[in-house]
């Protein structure tokens, strides 16, 4: 039985951790409007340095667009872009979103994502469309997202950040996310950290908790 009597913040990413995502699937999306004799350049668009501008909020969805057009030499338009980038968003289980929903009675729960307009747009349609809620706003009571702070894990500037936005003790603290390098950077300022590695890791760690 875990007992989590000096936590008090739960903090959650969102990829893989609340909603699925598949970044093969946004390839495959993408290689359906990308010539073949280009598909060797697919996977660029998700490791560009353009990408982690613009989820650093450093560029605008315009210009963001117009670096994928630029990249593959094609001229897309936004709703052709729009739709191979949030492809990779798959589903929200109603089963987490309730997790989120109980946690609150018992911890402050927050959000901690790295993300962009585009996608929480694309997020936010989801979330009425499995739900009563509108926004990634109601999900937890308070949400950081990378491209509003221009910070981006796994730098430890942004869990810094995190920590006194909430005036949070780190050790009181437990991020979730899927990516070890984010848990690393969480434990880095002195937050416990879980890796969620599988799709209900996320629902088991909670089945126990005192």
């Amino acid at each position: 039985m875990k007992k989590l009597d000096n936590i008090d913040f739960l903090i959650f990413d969102l990829g893989n951790v609340i909603i699925d995502i598949d970044y093969d699937f946004s390839i495959r999306e993408l290689k359906k409007i990308l010539p073949e004799q280009k598909h060797d350049l697919a996977p660029q668009f998700f490791t560009s340095t353009f990408h982690k501008q613009y989820e650093k909020g450093e560029i605008s969805n315009g210009e963001f667009r117009d670096a994928v057009r630029e990249l593959y030499r094609e001229n897309w338009t936004d709703s052709q872009i729009d739709h191979v980038w949030n492809s990779l968003l798959i589903n929200i289980p109603n089963e987490r979103l309730d997790l989120l929903d109980s946690l609150r009675s018992k911890f402050k729960t927050a959000i901690l994502s790295n993300t962009n307009d585009i996608h929480i747009v694309k997020f936010n349609q989801m979330l009425s469309e499995v739900s009563e809620l509108n926004s990634i706003y109601d999900l937890c009571d308070d949400v950081f997202l990378s491209h509003e702070m221009g910070l981006a894990k796994p730098d430890t500037a942004i869990y810094k950040k995190v920590l006194s936005s909430l005036n949070a003790d780190a050790e009181k603290t437990i991020f979730f996310d899927d990516l070890e390098a984010n848990v690393k950077g969480a434990q880095k300022t002195g937050m416990n950290a879980v890796q969620i590695t599988h799709p209900k890791a996320l629902i088991e760690f909670f089945v126990d908790v005192q």
